[in-house]
């Protein structure tokens, strides 16, 4: 096996996804940032969620708002639901993993929130129960996937934003959905800093 030539296949395929993937996802990715900005603003807050790779990621972006991106500016309100591993183990021991989202986006959501949910197959029975629970406290959902979508694609509502990476390969997914959540940090201080787009 040519090891050089298999990881700069690896390369290849991610830059050609995320090219292939521009003028699909930057108008939605735009749509999100706005949604978003608007949520903060307004004193609202994102909450964010995700398994495994996901979760890291979600807590990566409301790491990135709680701190900072790459301009200084002031703290911006966001939340990993994975990050709370006491209210997190609770709830799969006394309720079912499915519940570990719902349970705390009922508690902490409120109406003109947000929930970023991040899922490569839009099938985890958690994060489509926490969309449930956004629904039902007033809340938009921006939703990160791939492949078709899954069953996240029919759960989202109109005034909902579906990001989805029309690619089969997990890690490819994965990557995309990093460079989204860069965009929406990046986005979000664009627009509250007034620094040229």
């Amino acid at each position: 096996m040519d090891l050089i030539a298999h990881v700069s296949q690896q390369f290849e395929e991610s830059a050609q996804t995320k090219l292939q993937t521009i003028e699909l996802l930057a108008p939605p990715i735009a749509l999100a940032v706005e949604t978003m900005t608007h949520a903060l603003l307004g004193n609202g807050k994102i909450l964010a969620c995700g398994n495994g790779g996901a979760a890291a990621q979600a807590q990566h972006f409301a790491a990135q708002l709680v701190g900072r991106f790459e301009r200084e500016r002031p703290e911006l309100a966001a939340l990993a639901l994975s990050s709370d591993l006491s209210a997190f183990t609770a709830v799969a021991r006394d309720y079912g993993f499915d519940e570990i989202f719902a349970k705390q986006v009922r508690a902490l959501g409120q109406p003109g929130d947000v929930l970023l949910v991040i899922s490569s197959t839009g099938d985890s029975p958690n994060t489509l129960a926490a969309i449930e629970a956004a629904h039902q406290r007033d809340m938009r959902v921006v939703a990160l996937t791939g492949r078709d979508g899954g069953i996240t694609g029919n759960l989202l509502r109109e005034q909902d934003i579906h990001l989805c990476v029309p690619h089969e390969r997990t890690a490819r997914i994965q990557e995309v959905h990093m460079l989204i959540t860069h965009c929406l940090c990046d986005g979000i201080d664009c627009l509250l800093l007034g620094t040229d787009l």
